[in-house]
């Protein structure tokens, strides 16, 4: 249990730095930390498939393309203030939280907290596909036709048009 309340320590504080920190790059990497620590409570509660989502599609995609728009704002280096002490704990405190995940994915540490409750296979990617490959065949297989007419809907729109002679 104090693995989960250590984590939910970082996850409220990484937030509310999110929230109050003035320069915007530091606030943008405050978020991914604070993703990070849902991260690792997805893993906690053996929702693999959740916690690999939420990697790679917040920390992954949408932190990226925030701090593109942050370095598209030409920010200048008189902005930017010296580094603290301060940042330096939180970036080593963010490190270990790293490894300590690492470590639980690949299996080296097991800590048998309590967290899964009832049927310890509920979260993991084999079940989802069985599922949703078998009851839910149809809309998944509708859901990926509405997204190909998407695709090339945008396409179209896209696709200058040229002047025939």
């Amino acid at each position: 249990m104090t693995a989960f309340y250590f984590v939910a320590f970082l996850s409220i504080f990484f937030a509310l730095m999110t929230i109050f920190t003035k320069n915007p790059v530091h606030s943008v990497l405050y978020l991914v930390i604070t993703f990070f620590t849902f991260t690792v409570h997805y893993i906690m509660l053996n929702a693999q498939f959740l916690a690999v989502v939420n990697f790679i599609v917040y920390m992954g995609a949408i932190m990226v393309l925030f701090l593109f728009v942050l370095m598209l704002l030409n920010l200048n280096k008189d902005t930017e203030p010296m580094k603290s002490n301060l940042v330096k704990i939180m970036g080593a405190v963010a490190g270990m939280c790293l490894l300590a995940t690492f470590l639980g994915a690949f299996r080296v540490i097991e800590l048998d907290n309590g967290f899964v409750t009832g049927n310890s296979d509920v979260g993991l990617v084999k079940n989802l596909g069985k599922v949703l490959f078998d009851e839910f065949l149809l809309p998944f297989e509708l859901s990926s036709i509405l997204l190909l007419t998407a695709m090339v809907g945008a396409i179209l729109l896209a696709k200058k048009e040229t002047k025939e002679a």
